[in-house]
């Protein structure tokens, strides 16, 4: 028997129905006579999906995600620094527009991987999204990293004109090409080296982005926090395009940091209260001084991410410092 809600159609009814809205056809017909069906349905895979909606993966095509393509690359030297596998990282600025990030790491692998029909690993990290070495500890990554999903350095190669990869390692250099995200020229041993590390060099692609031009200043903001937050790691900023560069290192880190956001204000005591501990294998380190200004000047990250809207680190801070406080104080 057929309920009152569920209607059912004669023969008559269902033979004069259109193909397109015949039931279980998956297409139905919409007022406006356009159909909708599985042939609509469109399955966007790695590098097609990351051109297609660029701002999901870089947060829009203006000039914050073009300078997040850089902040990407830099952020794998990072992560090789944080965990004691680099020391320095040069980016520059090419005179055509172009920029290159090279570090002194162990340098990205460049062996086949069985499991991927025997491609490079180099070419699989550059043009699979959730490919790395970050989604555990095995990967010699110890402490926290930037990259956790396997997918920045790829959007990177997607949404770039050509890119080139230059690897040190094994004793020999290897370059590799791309272009828009695919592999242009294949992996190639040019050479001995007796040195390691990565290079990436990328032109942005002007069919993503409608200004293409990187702004020195943008750059140097977040490399000399990089350099702060990674005492000792020197990083480097050229522009072949006018001549500018920097050299930021700091021994002292946090102290130093602490210092420069204080430099055009009278702090209250000389002294940088510095505060570092591990706790289950998680890192804490904390650097404060007040100031005669009524304002508060806050910075909060999280393996080196700038964390904008703080965050359960920075509440558990407030809180621990106010208690430590109103104990002092009840004491006295």
């Amino acid at each position: 028997m057929n309920s009152p809600e569920e209607p059912t159609q004669s023969p008559q009814e269902q033979a004069s129905l259109p193909a397109s809205a015949a039931p279980g056809s998956g297409v139905r017909g919409s007022a406006d006579g356009s159909d909708y069906g599985a042939e609509q349905i469109r399955a966007l895979k790695g590098i097609e999906g990351i051109r297609t909606r660029p701002a999901m993966y870089i947060g829009d095509t203006g000039p914050r995600g073009l300078h997040h393509l850089v902040y990407e690359v830099v952020d794998n030297s990072i992560d090789e620094a944080s965990n004691g596998f680099a020391r320095q990282i040069v980016v520059r600025i090419n005179a055509d527009g172009s920029v290159s990030v090279a570090d002194d790491g162990r340098g990205i692998p460049v062996g086949p991987m069985p499991d991927m029909e025997n491609r490079s690993a180099l070419e699989v990290v550059l043009t699979e999204i959730h490919a790395g070495a970050k989604f555990d500890r095995q990967g010699g990554y110890k402490t926290g990293t930037g990259g956790l999903h396997g997918v920045g350095i790829t959007a990177v190669n997607a949404l770039s004109e050509w890119l080139e990869a230059e690897i040190r390692r094994e004793g020999a250099v290897w370059t590799m090409e791309f272009a828009r995200g695919t592999v242009a020229e294949p992996l190639k041993k040019l050479g001995v080296s007796d040195r390691t590390g990565t290079k990436i060099t990328f032109q942005p692609d002007p069919r993503i982005f409608p200004d293409t031009k990187f702004h020195y200043d943008t750059l140097q903001k977040r490399l000399q926090e990089l350099a702060f937050l990674n005492k000792g790691v020197r990083i480097q900023l050229f522009d072949e395009r006018t001549g500018a560069k920097d050299d930021f290192c700091y021994e002292d880190g946090l102290i130093e940091f602490v210092k420069h956001l204080n430099r055009t204000t009278t702090p209250l005591f000389p002294q940088v209260i510095h505060v570092q501990g591990t706790q289950d294998q998680t890192e804490v380190e904390v650097a404060l001084q007040y100031s005669i200004d009524y304002d508060e000047n806050v910075r909060t990250f999280a393996n080196n991410i700038h964390n904008v809207e703080g965050g359960t680190h920075l509440s558990g801070f407030r809180t621990a410092l106010t208690r430590c406080l109103n104990n002092y104080g009840k004491k006295q």
